[in-house]
């Protein structure tokens, strides 16, 4: 257990939109009532402005850091956020919430429709980032915090930041992208596509109504498997499993599965089996693809409403979201006189680089966190 960091959190609940007061979502469709899982670390501080909002990737949840009542293992990101960490919670009041259409105690397909009694399924509606942002904004609304002194994330999380910065300008000071870009390509819609066809293929799935039945459990293995691949680089893969054979010496001439890295594969998709929904898989793999903050028109111009400073960190291995997409970002930003820092850290991790500790990471965060409470306690 991290020693700096074995306080035991609970998860909180929110819940808002009560009918007849649903959420307008993006869609046209309306969404209630909406309850949200949240957790909070550290201490808000009198005047309420340390606040930090962590916003997660695809399949992350609330619980960023610290243990849960039995677990082996901390959060999601316990190596960037605790006391002394670069989200120091000796500082900074960090808040962390699933996001709307997950499966970890946010409403989102696998929760039961009230006028139905029974699981949303595909009746769930179709959200998107900017529905994953508003419903942050009133769990900030329901903590009593006026503006946030930094949203960060990396991947889906830093779509969220940005989204923040663009909805929200005068409730964030800050923000911090990490490993993500502006709009999905075509390369990652196909990938997200071939992910969701895996799953809907699977006889267990059943059009979405699998709940209380057998899960589509090796669609939604494939599904994780092939999302493993993107996340790492081929470096990282050469060196971490090259051509090692499993248990034996010689190729078996078989599908048993010889080698070290497919070994790898089935164990990373059986266990994402045990902790993720199908659906909830689909809903926000479809959010990314939704997400685009230019909505086909100019970048320059999506970003004239932003008032906050900016952090743009991308990996020289990050296939999945290339540096170049964060050079995009980055000169849009500056386009419209925005303070912004871009950082490109070389490394072999590829996109899952901001999950570990690579080096230089933490010291950047922390000096920019550091810089921007200071600039905004001269507001």
């Amino acid at each position: 257990m991290t020693k700096e960091n074995n306080h035991i959190y609970e998860t909180k609940y929110a819940t808002f939109c009560e009918p007849p007061n649903e959420m307008a979502l993006k869609s046209g469709e309306k969404l209630g009532p909406i309850t949200l899982a949240y957790e909070t670390y550290g201490e808000l501080n009198k005047d309420r402005s340390n606040a930090v909002m962590i916003y997660h990737a695809l399949t992350g949840d609330a619980h960023v850091a610290g243990y849960h009542q039995g677990d082996k293992k901390p959060g999601w990101w316990d190596i960037m956020v605790g006391p002394g960490k670069a989200f120091d919670t000796n500082k900074y009041f960090i808040i962390c919430s699933n996001v709307l259409g997950g499966c970890k105690g946010t409403t989102g397909p696998s929760s039961i429709n009230p006028e139905t009694g029974k699981p949303y399924g595909l009746s769930f509606p179709f959200v998107t980032i900017e529905d994953m942002v508003a419903a942050q904004k009133l769990l900030m609304d329901h903590l009593g915090i006026k503006k946030l002194l930094c949203g960060a994330g990396g991947s889906m999380g830093g779509m969220q930041a940005l989204r923040w910065s663009l909805d929200y300008p005068d409730h964030i000071h800050s923000v911090i992208s990490i490993a993500t870009n502006t709009r999905h390509s075509a390369q990652q819609i196909a990938f997200h596509e071939v992910a969701r066809q895996a799953i809907m293929a699977d006889p267990d799935w059943q059009n979405g109504e699998y709940y209380g039945k057998s899960v589509p459990a090796r669609g939604l293995a494939i599904s994780r498997m092939i999302g493993h691949i993107t996340f790492m680089s081929e470096k990282s893969m050469e060196e971490k499993f090259g051509r090692k054979l499993v248990g034996k010496n010689r190729l078996g001439y078989d599908f048993s599965g010889d080698f070290e890295v497919e070994n790898y594969l089935k164990y990373r998709g059986d266990s994402f089996v045990h902790r993720f929904d199908a659906n909830s898989y689909l809903y926000l793999s479809k959010a990314l693809d939704y997400f685009d903050i230019a909505e086909d028109g100019k970048l320059t111009d999506a970003f004239k409403k932003a008032r906050s400073s900016f952090l743009i960190i991308s990996f020289s291995s990050d296939w999945l979201y290339p540096s170049h997409q964060s050079k995009e970002l980055v000169r849009a930003l500056k386009a419209n006189d925005i303070d912004v820092s871009d950082i490109e850290i070389s490394n072999s991790y590829g996109h899952d680089a901001f999950l570990v500790e690579v080096e230089g990471l933490s010291d950047i965060i922390t000096h920019f966190l550091k810089k921007s409470q200071k600039s905004m306690s001269h507001e």
